[in-house]
């Protein structure tokens, strides 16, 4: 019997038998015949890499670990970051009890006996328990619910790990008790260090095999960031080397030990920007079967799946466009669910993404219309804006004349009125040509009404239309104010267009020509001004 600890019949030393799904002795060194990962190990917190931003002087990482201070915390980060790392270094760095869990196993009468025994052995002036729980956002309600006096009170120290987003899958009250401290993916040169280390470190390979560069970039980018696939495919190739008869790990051994082939694909190099080229051109082509060729190439490198995102994105205004109007959702909903889900599941939305802007009707009129209009407003075209439509909202404006004479659209049963909205430089110059694909056919049978409407211009006639192309090239050389002729331009490919006005009114539509450069570096080839590499 014990009467709430007062009188115990128990002697100090003895101690419960340990729940299922426990660890009550903490992790022990690896054997020598552990798996490479576990025997590479970082033995102390200065080995970690990867994690600089929370491994600064007094930060709450180092509190954790050197036991300065008996926090709360709960690890987040992607597979192969160090989360489990850093469970094995605060289970050796200190005199704390540590005790081990899986989410995966243990129950809520585990959590409990975990904490009855923490809390006697406090009563007897033992040392504090750092319960370490692996996967904690496979803990119900319930079972996260029994740790919150725990925690609370302090009665255990909580550390838990999880590769799912605590806001979303651990509770907020034990959420508000613990330190959330995010891990980031380490980044190729994190994961080349490490393999290196493994390769001479005598707790790895102690330098039984060598590594050429071909076969070490092929296990870096398989890893994507996480070092235990790295690892784990470096010992399996060093295994088949050394089965050979080999000293060396070639990229043919590396490809055979992990069943990868090499991706010739490098994401600071030609072959990032070669692949990427031929992503957007085969969408812009209309080939869905080689844009999901070149996709997977990219996935199966390792390339950002943002950066993928961000292409389909632009392409769905830069090459669909008016076309097909959706085409923008969908890219941006693929867009967020690489935000959301991430992969491999996010894959499955990229693809889809692709295959619409494939498939789709393509129009690149809002691509052009944009670039003429920059291109005029950079060569100084515009004037001031016209008076009847500044801004007549302060004290003084009318006095100014400010808003005088604004007829308001919404005024007139057709919802639209005859008046000048553009600078007086720029009246009658069409920007917007519709094209008749998809979508935008019936955009380019009303375009015409509404400007003749606005513009207080009579039926469409054959009048003479002038049409302007920007100089070959480039937006840049359109900037500086010239412009060529386009002889190829007739009149009655406007009035086709369903751009025409009536006679004597000239009408100028700038179009930049695309860009026809070699595929790297350049606005064709896939990367937009301004876009990041990755």
């Amino acid at each position: 019997m014990d009467t709430d600890g007062l009188f115990s019949l128990a002697p100090p030393d003895v101690r419960s038998a340990a729940p299922a799904g426990v660890d009550p002795a903490g992790f022990a060194a690896p054997a020598a015949d552990a798996p490479l990962p576990v025997r590479m190990r970082p033995a102390s917190l200065d080995e970690l890499v990867g994690q600089e931003h929370l491994l600064a002087p007094g930060a709450p990482l180092r509190q954790l670990v050197t036991g300065s201070s008996p926090m709360s915390v709960i690890l987040w980060g992607p597979p192969g970051t160090g989360k489990t790392t850093i469970a094995h270094l605060v289970a050796h760095a200190t005199d704390r009890k540590f005790v081990a869990m899986s989410a995966l196993t243990a129950g809520v009468k585990d959590v409990r006996a975990v904490i009855d025994t923490a809390r006697r052995e406090r009563r007897y002036g033992g040392p504090p328990t750092v319960l370490f729980i692996d996967e904690v956002h496979r803990f119900s309600k319930t079972q996260q619910d029994s740790l919150l006096a725990a925690v609370e009170d302090r009665t255990v120290t909580l550390l838990a790990a999880t590769t799912e987003n605590p806001y979303f899958s651990v509770i907020s009250p034990l959420l508000s008790r613990c330190v959330l401290l995010t891990l980031q993916a380490l980044d190729s040169d994190d994961v080349r260090g490490l393999i290196r280390r493994a390769i001479t470190d005598e707790r790895g390979l102690g330098g039984a095999v060598t590594l050429s560069g071909e076969a070490e970039d092929h296990l870096v980018r398989l890893a994507s960031g996480d070092v235990r696939k790295a690892l784990t495919a470096l010992e399996a190739a060093a295994g088949s080397a050394l089965a050979q008869g080999a000293k060396e790990i070639d990229l043919a051994t590396a490809e055979r030990a992990v069943d990868v082939a090499a991706v010739r694909y490098d994401r600071d190099g030609d072959a990032h920007y070669d692949v990427t080229s031929a992503f957007i051109k085969s969408m812009r082509g209309s080939d869905p079967d080689a844009a999901l060729h070149y996709l997977a190439r990219m996935l199966v490198a390792g390339e950002d799946p943002r950066f993928i995102a961000r292409r389909i994105v632009i392409f769905a205004s830069e090459d669909v466009g008016m076309a097909d109007p959706q085409a923008l959702l969908v890219a941006t909903a693929a867009a967020e669910a690489v935000q959301l889900i991430g992969l491999p599941e996010a894959q499955l939305n990229l693809a889809q993404a692709v295959v619409h802007m494939a498939t789709a009707p393509k129009s690149n009129s809002v691509t052009t219309a944009l670039g003429a209009a920059m291109a005029d407003v950079r060569a100084g075209r515009g004037g001031p804006v016209p008076p009847h439509l500044r801004d007549a909202h302060y004290s003084g404006s009318r006095g100014l004349g400010h808003g005088r004479g604004y007829r308001y659209p919404h005024d007139d049963p057709r919802g639209v009125v005859r008046q000048q909205y553009a600078p007086d430089d720029l009246v009658g110059t069409d920007y917007y040509r519709p094209t008749d694909h998809g979508a935008e056919r019936a955009v380019g049978e009303r375009v015409p009404r509404l400007r003749r409407i606005v513009r207080g211009l009579g039926p469409v006639t054959s009048g003479v239309t002038r049409s302007v192309t920007a100089s070959a090239g480039t937006a840049d050389r359109a900037a500086g104010g010239a412009r060529a002729e386009d002889a190829s331009q007739s009149s009655a490919d406007s009035v086709s267009g369903g751009i025409a006005d009536s006679p004597g009114v000239v009408t100028e539509s700038v179009a930049p020509a695309a860009a026809e450069g070699d595929g790297k570096r350049t606005d064709d080839n896939g990367l937009s001004a301004g876009e990041e590499q990755p």
